[in-house]
């Protein structure tokens, strides 16, 4: 994969320098500042933080990377199974079936408080089908796989001799050294036109013009890689990491002047969502935005972004990626 990046966006020569193997890229550790001021108050504040050295895949798990896992396992994932009652209560009977969420674009104005009426519980949408029955992933071996749990991602990651990141190390990686610019490549958008990432172009859920090519998901490695050589970071799918969510970055206030070491974000008892009373599902942070983002709604195509799953929810545009946390030796 070859690309042509702006001068202005070109990558600094004085990056630290980068270990690379086919499927991983070592990434040396250094400190920056995570999170935004700027946009969302979940993303404040920002703060500095230390991450070790790691080794993180090049792009997302794809759906040939999770078929081999599959194939070799036999492993079933959330969606294929039918939710057990007792862990719903309340729900109807005729919802208790396998499924995952699939994104239904609409054609006329909508209420964006209202993600309900674009999302659809769709029976049978699974990683194998990700728009539900009748919809295979054929010639879709090189996208991201979706409709992924956090368990699913975890049992990956343990079969494939890795971790999922925790935020700091993701969002480390996802800036590419570039500490404190907009977005994983700079501080455009669009520099000079050319779109870096796959996210939404028209106003959402309406208008997809698809001007990078692109309506759903798209192949990894399709758009230009951040200055670690790392592809698909923002845009695409949604990214899980390890850290429970919070509505603010938890920092250590009793001492400001410690810049905290590989941090591993809240207590799972601050991520329940206080406006959801049953059932009550945990939550990670997911990062990186998705093929859904636009600028009318969801502006989280940026490093700093983060937002709250529940771990038993896959969607059609929530995927993940790895990490090994051994930087003496190549994975």
């Amino acid at each position: 994969m070859s690309f042509t990046v702006p001068a202005e966006q070109a990558c600094n020569s004085r990056l630290p320098k980068t270990v690379r193997n086919r499927d991983m890229i070592l990434i040396p550790g250094g400190t920056f500042r995570m999170g935004s001021d700027k946009h969302y108050p979940e993303e404040a504040p920002v703060h500095r933080v230390t991450i070790a050295s790691l080794w993180i895949d090049r792009t997302p798990v794809t759906n040939r990377d999770f078929g081999r896992f599959v194939d070799e396992t036999g492993y079933v994932t959330v969606a294929e199974i039918a939710p057990d009652p007792k862990d719903y209560p309340g729900a109807l009977p005729h919802m208790l079936k396998p499924g995952s969420l699939v994104f239904s674009p609409l054609r006329q104005p909508v209420d964006l408080n209202d993600w309900s009426q674009w999302w659809k519980f769709e029976f049978g949408a699974n990683w194998r089908r990700p728009r539900g029955r009748g919809q295979s992933n054929q010639g879709l071996d090189d996208h991201p796989v979706v409709h992924i749990a956090f368990k699913d991602a975890a049992a990956y990651a343990a079969w494939a001799g890795k971790e999922l990141p925790t935020e700091a190390e993701w969002e480390y990686a996802a800036r590419g050294g570039l500490d404190g610019a907009e977005f994983a490549w700079g501080n455009e958008l669009t520099p000079n036109g050319l779109h870096m990432a796959n996210i939404w172009q028209g106003a959402f859920p309406r208008e997809n013009l698809a001007t990078d090519g692109y309506v759903r998901t798209s192949p990894v490695g399709a758009f230009p890689p951040n200055c670690y050589g790392l592809f698909d970071m923002i845009g695409n799918v949604w990214e899980w990491t390890t850290d429970w969510f919070s509505v603010r970055h938890v920092t250590d206030a009793s001492h400001p002047c410690c810049i905290p070491q590989n941090p591993r974000g809240a207590r799972e008892s601050d991520s329940y969502d206080a406006h959801n009373a049953s059932p009550r599902i945990p939550r990670k942070v997911v990062k990186g935005g998705s093929h859904l983002c636009a600028p009318n709604y969801c502006r989280r195509y940026r490093p700093a972004a983060r937002h709250a799953q529940p771990i038993d929810t896959g969607m059609s545009h929530v995927g993940f990626r790895c990490v090994v946390r051994q930087p003496e030796a190549s994975p």
